[in-house]
């Protein structure tokens, strides 16, 4: 990274055209994803499938392009209602800063009332590595706040007193989770960071950005491959639910906090899944959702595809059951969720700071025996 002015002296480096050519190239061959081994082969989930492309490319050009300076640090959203990625709740808001474990760091701000508020350093990326791996990662219950919600987190290799979350040597990035029971009732937590001892500036350097649009491009590979590779892996028990393998989830950024049961959903037009959560333990949250094939949460904006310990209604004994069905079956069954179009997809259970994590039954019927 050039750290001053270009003089005379030193002329720009001039990149030609077969940067572009090779990006527009891998851009191209990712569409293999789609076409993938196991991938559904109708036109709706076919076109989700290379309108999913389109989305992480814009993620993969915000991580490796705007907001890729360590020195320069600022907390964007790789993943939103429009950039969806590996089961995105959509209880959380999901904040993202590229950051380097060379430097020391100051995060500030206010805490809000969301629920869960959690902060993790990761090591690689799914452009690089192909991974996330946990380096650091600290709760809004550990912290030390002021009175008017306020405060500050040294973010350093080295401990600190106080308020710290910890790096590594090859730590490349922060993840936040900011987890809602009620969206309308919470207010989210304002955060910012600066670099404590970062030098030079952020002009664009042009073999600098040739390597940050090729990672761009490698980021649409890598991360619909990892997570169509999942959904080969789910398929060995569509619609059933059991325990992740969590060193899987923590690989490619899951919280440590959180216990997953990913799996595979597939429902015929007279069929619906009722999922029963017989035995709800001590927690922080729980929730549960539906997603496509590639693992996007379905449209939480306008249609009911998933449920938490604040919306859920509850049955007399204290537990949960779920319907998840192509139109409503009635006033019978309260925690209905729409598949929203769609005839599978994935489907994600969590249990959030958890004292264990009970078995979910789950069983296909048909939907005029509901």
């Amino acid at each position: 990274m050039n750290s001053g002015n270009l003089t005379n002296s030193d002329p720009a480096p001039i990149v030609d055209d077969s940067a572009w050519a090779e990006f527009c190239d891998h851009l191209k061959t990712t569409g293999e994803v789609v076409l993938g081994k196991g991938a559904p082969t109708d036109p709706f989930n076919r076109a989700e499938g290379y309108r999913y492309l389109t989305r992480l490319l814009r993620a993969g050009l915000e991580s490796n392009v705007e907001f890729s300076d360590p020195r320069f640090p600022v907390f964007f959203s790789l993943s939103h209602d429009t950039i969806k990625i590996g089961n995105d709740n959509p209880d959380n808001f999901y904040q993202n800063c590229n950051v380097s474990g060379q430097y020391d760091y100051l995060i500030s701000g206010t805490r809000g009332t969301v629920d869960y508020l959690s902060l993790e350093t990761k090591a690689g990326s799914y452009d690089t590595t192909g991974s996330m791996e946990p380096t650091g990662h600290v709760e809004a219950d550990e912290l030390e706040i002021n009175d008017d919600g306020s405060f500050e987190i040294i973010l350093s290799c080295k401990p600190h007193k106080g308020n710290w979350l910890p790096m590594t040597a090859d730590t490349t990035s922060i993840l936040v989770r900011q987890t809602f029971l009620n969206r309308l009732l919470e207010t989210r937590a304002q955060l910012k960071i600066e670099c404590l001892n970062g030098a030079g500036n952020n002009y664009l350097v042009p073999e600098t950005f040739e390597r940050q649009l090729l990672n761009a491009g490698q980021f649409v590979r890598s991360t619909a491959t990892i997570f169509t590779d999942w959904m080969q892996i789910f398929s060995e028990h569509i619609n059933a639910l059991p325990s992740n393998d969590q060193s899987m989830c923590l690989k490619a950024g899951g919280d440590p906090s959180i216990h997953y049961m990913n799996s595979y959903w597939k429902l015929a037009p007279d069929e619906a899944l009722l999922i029963e959560a017989k035995k709800i333990p001590s927690c922080k949250t729980w929730n549960f959702q539906l997603s496509n094939y590639w693992m996007e949460s379905l449209d939480h904006r306008y249609y009911c595809i998933h449920t938490n310990k604040h919306k859920a209604t509850y049955e007399k004994d204290g537990s949960v059951k779920i319907v998840i069905a192509h139109s409503d079956p009635g006033e019978a069954y309260p925690n209905w969720l729409t598949t929203a179009g769609h005839d599978q997809g994935a489907m994600l259970f969590r249990w959030v700071e958890a004292d264990s994590h009970p078995p979910v039954d789950t069983r296909v019927v048909k939907f005029s025996e509901l």
